[in-house]
């Protein structure tokens, strides 16, 4: 039997509410499909592991993700991956969005292969650097008022502070910017990371 982590509970129940269905039926499918896979939380989000890193899943504002940790050799020939969102499915708003369950399923176990040592090793593409997010001006008039914050916030990398930067961006009303805002320099102050109540 699988393992199931108490933590993606939390995440999966803290999701946008279209973004739960897709996340529980994710889950569903690889504990299916693997059933010696084990849950963990890494960069604040789900992984499933089995032989090392099988694939992922993530929940956003506006759509999901999900993707094989080993890239487009899980995909077969039935799949083609997909761009502008984390992973090989394209953005997911609803389940729909996903290959059928047979597909998935099939596409898991590919996944379980290369892992086990049967397929040839993925070499990876170095990935562009990216270039350090700058702060917008709500919160960088908000971090200049609490000197702790705004030392956290030069003491992080650029990932952490992109966290930030497109939670906050992501907003849709403006007092959702707002509060996010608060809650960013609130956070910073004790010095947490975006994603600190999920383990990253």
């Amino acid at each position: 039997m699988g393992i199931r982590d108490r933590r993606v509970d939390r995440y999966i129940a803290d999701a946008a509410p279209f973004a739960r269905p897709i996340l529980t039926h994710l889950r569903d499918v690889v504990h299916e499909a693997c059933p010696g896979v084990e849950e963990a939380v890494k960069w604040g989000m789900p992984f499933f592991t089995y032989h090392g890193n099988l694939c992922f899943m993530a929940a956003f504002t506006r759509h999901a993700g999900f993707g094989f940790w080993k890239g487009a050799p899980a995909l077969g020939q039935a799949l083609q991956p997909k761009r502008n969102a984390m992973g090989q499915f394209g953005p997911l708003t609803r389940v729909a969005d996903l290959p059928g369950r047979r597909t998935l399923s099939a596409a898991v176990r590919r996944a379980m292969r290369i892992n086990e040592g049967g397929g040839a090793p993925i070499r990876k593409a170095k990935p562009r650097p990216r270039p350090a997010p700058r702060a917008p001006a709500d919160l960088s008039t908000a971090l200049a008022g609490a000197p702790r914050a705004q030392a956290t916030w030069k003491a992080f990398s650029a990932s952490h502070r992109r966290e930030y930067v497109e939670w906050i961006t992501e907003a849709k009303r403006p007092e959702t910017r707002r509060r996010r805002v608060a809650t960013t320099v609130e956070w910073l102050a004790a010095g947490k990371k975006r994603n600190w109540k999920y383990g990253g």
